[in-house]
């Protein structure tokens, strides 16, 4: 459930942080609340199953041209390490 918050930040922060966060494909609500998610990952329990917000932001940022069957792969990976 969102809530709405109200800061009070200088202009030329805000200016800033916008530019920043459009950079990064985010909105400036969506870069604080993932801030605020990180510095309090230790107070919050994760549920099972949940991902972290550090893990949830990097999900997805590696596109390929063709799909990867990610079981194929590390059953190859683990055979070149353990010469199975």
């Amino acid at each position: 459930m969102s809530t709405k918050l109200t800061l009070t930040v200088e202009k030329e922060v805000i200016e800033v942080a916008e530019a920043y966060a459009k950079e990064k494909g985010q909105s400036l609500s969506e870069m604080v609340e993932n801030y605020l998610k990180l510095l309090t990952t230790e107070k919050r329990q994760l549920k099972p199953g949940q991902l972290s917000p550090r893990v949830k932001r990097l999900r997805g940022i590696i596109k390929t041209a063709n799909p990867i069957n990610y079981k194929e792969v590390l059953a190859e990976e683990l055979a070149k390490k353990y010469g199975v």
